[in-house]
């Protein structure tokens, strides 16, 4: 398949042909495309029909820094077809005399012939640092440069969102990527386009922007005065106004999907999670040495590297579990926020599933999640069930583990789950997917796995993958899983 003479990796579905047909040679563009449609592929196809055009030689990507990874080892290699010779660069805030050299390589005027890289973690915009490389990248290319999960700038006060906007001008191309693009209330629209260009929205002011469409009182608390939002206006002139920079799509709309859409969530580990990791996994290798090898020591052993990796460590002492600061459960929270409609989040470990519980109640309401689990009473359990597959039920998610929520039931409201952990039971994980992907479902269905680069996360995905493969040996199938 081609458009303009570019011969893609992968052929494109037909939402994606046509979004890159809308938005391939435009300057300016918002790619608000629900998860699982495939915006890196989008992206990356659009900054690789520039480079054989000869317009770009650079491409910025900004991202969260938990999918900053995801990008380099996976997202790049996919899609970008091998035939474009490329560079890539991820940002690193201590910088390696290794990594000095890559960068000024990077940044030489006679890099022509090869379409160079930059990888850079939103965060790292807060301060100076980053934005004095960032600078000096794209005044050296002709660039592309694009924001992914572009509500990490919403906040139009934030120094990362200042300086972005800043540093935008500075490239021919820029990009802003969200699957939702308003996560509390239409004002976060602002800054993501003001990213884009300053006049598109047609305001120099977030508060001229604002007195447009929101609907404020003026508010006393002591000698202090502000304005409370108390609610919002002129919508549809809003939407109008953003259609001719912008493109919405979500799965219900694209037929062309496979039943199936994989992916995943790179989280990293805090570095509280990395000690305590590390710790425990030359005990573990101490045990294994010393003791019989088994299966279940090895299984044991295996568990406890799984529930560092997902935020828990159970004392040996007291036998109490200690909550430890992870990433993860804001990686569910975000995701979240980029979905529309209902999902499931599995978990294997019960500590987790209350965590979970806990903060998407702080995040989207008392009545927006039910856990559904070994200690949720039986008489609660249907009932819950029957108000999820409510379509106007206030509870848009289900949080459970494999063995309790994983058989027997029908979730099909929900075309999205969320594996916050997995379990090394294939048989688990396929009745698990089915909860939502069964009679009733008219959805394409998106499956994302949090994964902790290098750790058991990983190990644990290749098992199931590797059983896959098996199966589809054994009974002649063909089930592209976790590829």
């Amino acid at each position: 398949m081609k458009l303009n003479n570019y011969e893609f990796k992968s052929d494109p579905y037909q939402h994606q042909l046509d979004t890159l047909k809308s938005s391939a040679h435009r300057n300016l563009f918002a790619l608000f495309l629900e998860m699982g449609l495939g915006k890196s592929k989008i992206l990356l196809d659009n900054a690789g029909m520039l480079f054989e055009e000869g317009k770009v030689s650079g491409l910025l990507i900004v991202s969260p820094k938990g999918n900053l990874s995801n990008w380099d080892s996976n997202e790049i290699n996919k899609h970008l077809p091998g035939r474009i010779k490329r560079n890539v660069l991820m940002w690193q805030p201590n910088h390696t005399q290794r990594w000095t050299k890559a960068f000024k390589d990077m940044v030489q005027k006679d890099s022509t012939g090869t379409l160079n890289i930059f990888l850079v973690n939103v965060e790292a915009f807060a301060t100076p640092k980053a934005c004095k490389f960032v600078e000096e990248f794209l005044v050296t290319h002709d660039a592309m440069m694009a924001i992914d999960e572009s509500t990490t700038i919403k906040n139009p006060k934030a120094k990362r969102t200042k300086h972005l906007i800043k540093l935008g001008p500075l490239a021919n191309y820029r990009r802003i990527l969200t699957g939702f693009p308003i996560t509390k209330a239409p004002l976060d629209l602002y800054s993501q386009c003001y990213f884009l260009s300053p006049n598109l929205l047609g305001f120099s002011s977030f508060y001229a922007f604002q007195a447009r469409y929101a609907i404020t009182q003026n508010k006393h608390m002591g000698s202090h005065s502000f304005q409370q939002i108390m609610g919002f206006q002129k919508l549809d002139e809003l939407q109008e106004s953003i259609k001719d920079f912008s493109i919405r799509k979500i799965k219900d709309e694209c037929l062309d999907l496979p039943p199936k859409v994989y992916t995943r969530r790179v989280v990293e580990l805090t570095p509280e999670q990395k000690s305590v990791y590390q710790t425990m996994k030359r005990e573990a290798l101490m045990v294994l040495n010393d003791e019989l090898f088994s299966t279940m020591n090895v299984l044991t052993q295996l568990m406890r590297l799984q529930q560092v990796v997902a935020g828990s460590l159970r004392s040996a002492e007291t036998g109490e579990t200690i909550i430890l600061k992870n990433n993860r459960v804001q990686a569910v929270l975000d995701l979240l926020e980029e979905t529309s409609g209902k999902a499931v989040i599995f978990a294997v470990f019960q500590t987790d599933i209350q965590e979970l519980e806990r903060a998407i109640k702080n995040k989207f309401g008392e009545k927006s999640v039910a856990s559904y689990y070994g200690k949720t009473p039986q008489d609660e359990r249907q009932k819950i069930i029957n108000k999820f597959q409510e379509p106007e039920s206030e509870l848009r998610y289900f949080v459970s583990n494999p063995q309790t929520g994983g058989r027997g039931i029908t979730l099909t409201e929900a075309s999205t789950m969320i594996f916050y952990s997995n379990s090394y039971d294939l048989e688990l994980r396929v009745q698990a997917e089915d909860r939502i992907h069964r009679i009733g479902q008219e959805r394409s269905c998106t499956y994302v796995d949090l994964v902790a680069e290098g750790t058991v996360d990983e190990q644990i995905l290749k098992n199931l993958l590797a059983k896959v493969k098996i199966s589809n040996e054994v009974l002649g199938e063909v089930r592209n899983w976790f590829d």
